[in-house]
């Protein structure tokens, strides 16, 4: 009797633990089809016609923040960072599209002189920095150091590691002196990234986009992956923070960032006055010249 009745507890033991298997297996499968919706929600591409919407929407309020900037006579700093084609350029074509290029303009600076790299570090950068009522966009910055130079070996070691300690102190310089700093960094994935890259080759129109160092970097993408790691773990501070973009969809990482952007600096609209249209004054005195003496452009079209 007494083995029967040890079978017994044996069995009611077992029995409430089969029973609790069951349940847990449905919560995983809904959780994963969970993660399976959103990843499709994230691949799924926005279309043409909402995206023209949007960024029509977008543009007219970046119009409003440029008068703004402008009124109240604000520097603002824009840094556009990330991988090779991960459409930083894109972003930066979309919010000057309607803008005044006196007010809003791009920074894309080149390889560094001779005279150059006998300079301070930041030096060169500086100089590009806005007066009270512009905003500029550094279409890449002074952070080539802790990317591609670092990945590159364009820097040595003790500068690398000296650019990484200036740098929040340079950018808390800024901030203190009046300027709004911002900081994005484009992501992509590595398949999208080579995506672009065939584009670029096979497109005559933007061939010119891909270097021989965007072809290199494809054989270091894990060293460029540290390289970032260690450039947020030293320069994503509380005053400056890098803001993250996903650009496997360039459409909604365009979007996205103007979207942040506006909503990262306080803007109202300008007071100004009517304009009133004068009409066409005339002179009848004025003979205009015969246009047989001029020269003109063809009209092939």
């Amino acid at each position: 009797m007494g083995k029967k009745k040890d079978k017994l507890k044996v069995e009611e033991e077992i029995t409430p633990i089969k029973k609790s298997g069951k349940p847990k297996e449905k919560k995983s499968r809904v959780a994963s089809l969970n993660i399976l919706q959103k990843e499709e929600e994230i691949n799924s591409k926005l279309d043409k016609k909402s995206y023209e919407k949007e960024l029509s929407l977008l543009q007219i309020e970046l119009v409003r923040l440029q008068e703004w900037i402008k009124y109240k006579g604000l520097r603002v700093v824009v840094i556009f960072e990330g991988r090779d084609a991960a459409g930083k350029g894109g972003t930066i074509k979309r919010i000057t599209e309607t803008l005044n290029p006196r007010v809003c303009r791009v920074v894309a600076l080149g390889v560094p002189t001779e005279r150059e790299n006998t300079q301070w570090y930041f030096q060169r950068f500086v100089a590009h920095l806005p007066a009270a009522g512009e905003m500029v966009l550094f279409d890449r910055s002074w952070y080539n150091r802790a990317g591609v130079e670092r990945v590159m070996g364009f820097c040595t070691e003790a500068e690398y590691w000296d650019f990484l300690r200036s740098c929040p102190n340079f950018e808390n310089m800024l901030i203190r002196s009046g300027i709004i700093l911002v900081k994005y960094w484009f992501s992509v994935s590595d398949k999208e990234q080579e995506k672009r890259f065939i584009q670029r080759i096979n497109d005559p129109t933007r061939r010119w986009k891909i270097s021989p160092m965007d072809v290199e970097s494809r054989t270091k993408w894990v060293e460029y992956s540290k390289a970032k790691d260690d450039m947020f773990a030293y320069t994503d501070t509380k005053q400056a923070p890098w803001y993250v973009v996903e650009a496997d969809d360039k459409r909604r990482a365009r979007l996205n960032c103007i979207s942040h952007l506006l909503g990262l600096i306080e803007y109202n609209d300008v007071p100004r006055e009517k304009i009133i249209l004068p009409p066409l004054m005339k002179e009848k005195s004025y003979v205009r010249p015969p246009m047989s003496e001029q020269t003109f452009v063809p009209n092939k079209f």
